[in-house]
């Protein structure tokens, strides 16, 4: 099987290319319109990637999303996703969005790390329940957020209402035949302790899968494979490509909010 292939997006994606440049250029642009209500480069470890961003609503919020981006764990930064806030906002909600150190510079099971000690620091921001998603890598994330391998701190465990991977690679095994792995470093121990499908969920996890119906079959196949694993509803959302489907998170009535915030 050829592996780089099954797990390219851009060059099966018309303009593929293209969607990250406009990306930022509408996260800034949202960032600029909230004003003091997008709170930036906010601290939760000395690393220099050990920040996140808040956005807050109008009125106090009713409890928080946290998005964690995706990029294979090797690109982007919550500056790239700002504007994927608008549909939690609108909804009354406060959106955090991590910062991580990008491999080479950590390896995935260091990323989980630093997620989790991102939690509580954003989770002391704002009151009331917590909701986790991400997107791609950053589903993966997410999910590990939710495995029960992982110990949440009490001021996160106790609040969190639901967590929903979006387009997530819940099996890291085959990433090891690829040619990012140069920089991913995985090796078969990492991929086993750091693969959601391959480990149960925590207790009481409330998970929902999302992934767009036209993406690569092997993101079609890890949505599915995590949800069975899991014993968690699978949403496959018509339509829908790896990069247009975090668009839901723009609309407040989108299926993917109403997912999110039922």
């Amino acid at each position: 099987m050829d592996y780089d292939t099954a797990y390219a997006n851009a060059k099966f994606i018309p303009g593929g290319d293209a969607y990250p440049a406009r990306w930022a250029e509408k996260a800034a642009a949202y960032r600029e319109k909230l004003g003091q209500r997008a709170r930036t480069g906010l601290r939760y470890g000395p690393g220099p990637k050990h920040w996140f961003d808040l956005f807050l609503p109008d009125a106090a919020p009713k409890g928080l999303v946290v998005f964690i981006h995706g990029g294979y764990w090797l690109r982007f930064s919550p500056s790239d996703f700002s504007h994927l806030s608008a549909g939690p906002l609108a909804r009354g909600w406060a959106v955090a969005m991590p910062a991580y150190t990008l491999a080479p510079a950590a390896h995935i099971p260091e990323i989980t790390m630093e997620i989790l000690r991102a939690l509580p620091a954003m989770a002391a921001e704002v009151e009331g329940p917590i909701v986790i998603c991400g997107h791609s890598a950053g589903g993966h994330l997410a999910a590990r957020m939710a495995a029960a391998s992982v110990a949440l701190p009490d001021n996160v465990a106790g609040r969190l209402q639901r967590v929903v991977p979006i387009s997530p690679v819940g099996d890291l095994r085959p990433l090891m035949h690829t040619a990012m792995n140069a920089d991913l470093g995985l090796d078969a121990a990492d991929a086993l302790a750091e693969s959601p499908t391959l480990m149960p969920p925590r207790r009481g996890a409330r998970v929902h899968v999302w992934v767009g119906g036209d993406e690569r079959p092997a993101f079609l196949d890890q949505a599915r494979r995590l949800g069975n694993a899991w014993a968690c509803r699978v949403t496959v959302e018509a339509g829908k490509h790896h990069f247009d489907i975090i668009e839901g998170l723009e609309d407040p009535e989108s299926p993917l909010m109403h997912a999110l915030l039922p």
